[in-house]
């Protein structure tokens, strides 16, 4: 039979937790300050694998997975924000994930629909920040709601102009690649350039999603739960200059303890190339 404590005593835990609480996040502020005094990425991208295998290995339900990895994200957004990092892009739906079980896709929507505006309203994370707010993919695949609810949150944030977050859903580089190249075409065709002499690789990354929004390149690449693979998340994107991290971490579990590391290689590597152009 299980024991819980009385009221009292739980609330005498909770006083006592308060100032360490507040010490770690203060410690937590400083160090990122600390950190933040380098060379920070510009814009970073989270593929945030594993919700269901984290809630699988604590005997919940997927969709409680889904809840707590929403919950690191903003964490893991406020830590980018306090750093300094302009733009975090990341993917949250992928157009194949349609083809889950019913009721898992429902719970996704339904979370998209209310969390969406949610982090937009006054007074909130993207507010405090002036984050603006940019939902990328294929929209028409989703519920009219949650159209509606991504109109709404995208109008919220339009004025934001101090960072960008970039949520990535419904979405697959292969269709925003192709997407990409059709406009570049039909921009080339109504120039009266008939021959496609005037379609570059410049003019077809002009007319990515990410590029549409003003996203710089892409400095870091961060996929969750060990998987080693981008499967087709910032395809283009991610290129010579892109570091990429597989980390083992399920995404609910990602933390400072996992981001440092990334930080501190992304800053060991601009040291050493600014190291060697002022050797040459």
């Amino acid at each position: 039979m299980s024991y819980r404590l009385p009221w009292p005593l739980l609330a005498l835990v909770a006083l006592i937790r308060l100032p360490f609480d507040y010490a770690r996040r203060q410690l937590t502020y400083l160090l990122l300050s600390i950190i933040a005094t380098g060379p920070v990425p510009r814009h970073i991208a989270f593929e945030m694998d594993g919700n269901r295998r984290y809630a699988r290995s604590l005997g919940k339900e997927g969709k409680q997975g889904h809840g707590d990895g929403f919950r690191t994200l903003l964490r893991v957004l406020e830590l980018c924000l306090r750093l300094r990092i302009h733009c975090v892009t990341v993917y949250a739906f992928a157009i194949d994930n349609f083809n889950r079980p019913k009721e898992e896709v429902d719970a996704l929507m339904e979370m998209a629909e209310t969390r969406l505006v949610e982090i937009a309203e006054k007074g909130h994370l993207l507010d405090r920040y002036g984050v603006r707010l940019n939902v990328l993919g294929k929209r028409s695949l989703l519920p009219p709601k949650v159209q509606v609810a991504i109109e709404k949150a995208e109008y919220m944030t339009r004025h934001n102009n101090a960072a960008i977050l970039n949520v990535c859903a419904p979405y697959s580089s292969k269709h925003e690649i192709t997407s990409a190249v059709e406009s570049a075409v039909r921009e080339a065709l109504e120039n009266g350039d008939m021959d496609g002499s005037a379609i570059t690789e410049g003019t077809i990354e002009a007319q990515l999603s990410t590029s549409l929004v003003g996203s710089p390149p892409l400095d870091v690449f961060v996929r969750t739960s060990g998987v080693k693979r981008l499967s087709s998340f910032l395809t283009w994107q991610c290129n010579e200059n892109t570091q990429i991290h597989m980390v083992d971490t399920y995404w609910p579990d990602f933390g400072l303890r996992d981001f440092i590391p990334v930080l501190l290689q992304y800053q060991c590597k601009v040291w050493r190339e600014q190291g060697a152009s002022r050797s040459m």
